[in-house]
């Protein structure tokens, strides 16, 4: 019976989660251009903090309890599942090709963050110093996206997009809204719950349920988002989402957990020595090769993908 109740907190938490989410990214974005906030600023800011507020939730609500493998295990194993699995998907499904002027400050931004993460980390605890620059460069990030998308919209003369404001379509994003958020908050309860409790029967750290299944449950939306920019043909669009919302999940998540469990976010030696640097690995795997070659191969999907694959043999 414990087993059932553990699987089945996971299994509802990340359909919550995952659903939620999706309704309180589209409540917010009408909410916002209906308040007469610029498009372009509305995908830059609202949408991507909006898009990644699973990872959040749940990570906050963990340290909030006292469950720091938990709450780090979900920010970095997100960002790692984010790389080597999704992003892979793309690489191997789609020629997938960037505009340098447009990536190439995000993704420095994020191997720098991990190359933080690593030495911030070194301690046994996240720095005063590390969060301090994580911070920063969650403000940076949303300065240059702000910056990236008001010059594309120049570009583009694109007229601002009007949205409907009748009585019917207030009340159902306000519905969507409240519901989507409710239901982020209550799936990552079950999450986090279910998470612990299934560790706990299996008689191992939480840290290594939260890096697989947890971390792996609340990256459903930028796995949704790609496989949706597959089927469109974006291929830019892909890349773009995955390392904003990497960039989002380690420059705001575990600041924002630190700030919660009122004092520095303590951190495993197995976090610290092995799950941040395979973040940080499959990352440069992941960029490097981007950035020097303008476009992404199918082997470079497939070696992120063998290198997921060994990093869960070797945690499980």
């Amino acid at each position: 019976m414990e087993w059932f109740l553990a699987i089945t907190s996971l299994l509802a938490g990340i359909i919550l989660v995952a659903k939620g989410g999706d309704f309180f990214v589209d409540a917010a974005s009408w909410m916002a251009k209906a308040a007469g906030i610029p498009t372009f600023i509305v995908g830059a800011t609202v949408v991507s903090v909006a898009t990644t507020l699973p990872e959040i939730i749940v990570s906050v609500m963990a340290a909030a309890e006292g469950k720091a493998d938990m709450a780090i295990g979900n920010a970095v194993g997100s960002v790692t599942a984010n790389t080597a699995m999704i992003m892979a998907i793309a690489f191997i499904f789609m020629k997938v090709t960037i505009a340098l002027k447009d990536y190439l400050v995000q993704c420095l931004l994020l191997i720098a963050t991990g190359i933080i993460l690593i030495f911030g980390c070194y301690s046994g605890a996240l720095s005063v110093w590390a969060a301090i620059v994580l911070i920063t460069i969650f403000a940076v990030q949303m300065f240059v996206n702000v910056r990236l998308a008001k010059k594309h919209s120049a570009a583009n003369k694109e007229a601002e997009c009007t949205v409907s404001k009748d009585r019917k379509t207030v009340l159902i994003n306000i519905v969507k809204f409240v519901g989507g958020a409710a239901a982020i908050v209550v799936g990552s309860r079950f999450l986090v719950n279910g998470g612990s409790d299934l560790a706990t029967l299996l008689g191992v750290p939480e840290r290594i349920v939260a890096v697989t299944v947890v971390a792996i449950g609340t990256s459903i939306p930028e796995l949704v988002t790609t496989i949706t920019a597959v089927r469109k043909k974006e291929y830019g669009l892909s890349v773009g989402n995955i390392v904003g919302a990497n960039l989002i999940d380690l420059s705001l998540i575990l600041p924002l957990c630190s700030i919660v469990s009122g004092q520095r976010l303590p951190v495993s030696e197995q976090s610290a020595f092995i799950d941040i640097p395979v973040c940080l690995g499959v990352t440069l795997i992941a960029i490097v090769p981007l950035l020097i070659r303008r476009k992404a191969s199918k082997i470079q999907g497939i070696l992120l993908l063998v290198a997921y694959v060994t990093y869960l043999a070797f945690t499980v």
